[in-house]
């Protein structure tokens, strides 16, 4: 029986293809703008790596990081292309998912959601314990105290600084509370939650520029010497991890049904962000290794505060790259938890998921139950 199941889906429904034309049964309003989608783009990757992401790739690479960088931005771009093209000729919620039923048929669609499902999952649950890194260490140059480790760590760390295995706490309560209040959030509306990601991304884009300009005069170049001290070896490495930083410019895509005049703002949204967020991040490396040597990155999973610090000397320079941070992430989780409900819709339009996950809220006009999922 269950081979005949087997080869019944195998021969009639893993090749089946989705057809190209325009979605009809819950449809989502078309209310974001370009530059919204632009920011949102922005949001949801500025922020996912360049707050934590440096401790675990100087000591694999050195200076040579910001060579690791730009390789990362060249491969996300081509990627970013490949998404403007296809999501201009089907500009519909689903992003990879769908355009893989349209082209491969519903067995590679259902492997392409699975994947999506874990990308947006892990980068929330990754992004959101990078949050609570940053909001102890705000609380600790606020107040000279920090919260409990049992209540700011998950049971599973045993190689955090000052644990033993199997010391760890409860539970990372700041984290959960962090994804709450962005699904809070998201079941307003696409459009209340893309308005406060716009005026979030613009407050980080300053808090990094700042943090650029209040570097430079502690800047030491001999920091970038030797450049290479492991090769290019180093810099592949660190590669591969720098490009989850670029982690969430399909997001623009996974807006397609939701933006006004999708051909014209969907490429430039998605170039727009790249560009942006592909120099902050350059910028943003080299102030840093500039300051400091690349040994003092190891083991600093909220850096840059450490580095400002550092390099005025003064407290509140510190305090305010840390608000800057736990925003900046703040918006990255949002994005990404907005991101996951869509796939959970349009799966569910298809027929893939429960119906009841397909439902439009009658007055937010968002995926509720998805979003809630």
């Amino acid at each position: 029986m269950f081979h005949h199941l087997f080869h019944r889906f195998l021969s009639t429904r893993f090749f089946h293809k989705k057809s190209m034309s325009p979605q009809t049964r819950n449809p989502l309003p078309r209310r974001l703008t370009g530059w919204q989608l632009t920011l949102m783009g922005v949001g949801s990757t500025l922020g996912t790596g360049i707050f934590f992401v440096l401790a675990e790739t100087v000591p694999l690479a050195g200076p040579g990081v910001v060579l690791a960088f730009v390789i990362a931005a060249i491969t996300a771009g081509l990627t970013a292309l490949c998404y403007a093209e296809v999501a201009c000729a089907l500009p519909v919620s689903g992003s990879s998912y769908t355009f893989t039923y349209v082209t491969l048929g519903e067995g590679m669609a259902v492997l392409v959601a699975a994947c999506l499902v874990l990308e947006w999952g892990i980068a929330s649950a990754a992004v959101a314990v990078g949050w609570s890194a940053y909001l102890n260490e705000l609380i600790g140059l606020v107040a000279g105290e920090h919260l409990p480790k049992t209540l700011s760590q998950s049971p599973f760390i045993s190689h955090a600084p000052g644990l033993t295995a199997g010391s760890g706490g409860y539970v990372n309560l700041p984290a959960v509370v962090l994804v709450w209040l962005c699904t809070l959030l998201l079941l307003q509306g696409s459009q209340t939650s893309a308005r406060l990601n716009a005026v979030l991304t613009v407050m980080k884009l300053a808090v990094l520029m700042l943090f650029v300009m209040m570097t430079l005069q502690v800047f030491n170049h001999h920091h970038f010497n030797p450049f290479l001290p492991f090769g290019l070896e180093g810099v592949s490495a660190a590669s591969a991890i720098v490009f989850f930083s670029f982690v969430g410019l399909d997001s623009v895509v996974n807006a397609s049904e939701e933006v006004i005049n999708p051909s014209r703002n969907i490429p430039l949204a998605i170039g727009a962000a790249l560009l942006i967020v592909s120099t902050v991040y350059v910028l943003v490396t080299i102030a840093s290794v500039g300051v400091q040597p690349m040994a003092a990155f190891v083991g600093r999973a909220a850096g840059l505060t450490a580095i400002l610090h550092k390099a005025t000397g003064a407290a509140w320079s510190s305090v305010a790259l840390a608000i800057g941070a736990l925003v900046s992430i703040f918006s990255v989780t949002l994005v990404a938890l907005y991101g996951q409900a869509r796939i959970y819709f349009a799966m569910a339009r298809d027929g893939l998921l429960p119906q009841r996950l397909s439902h439009v809220h009658r007055t937010t006009q968002c995926p509720r139950n998805g979003t809630l999922l």
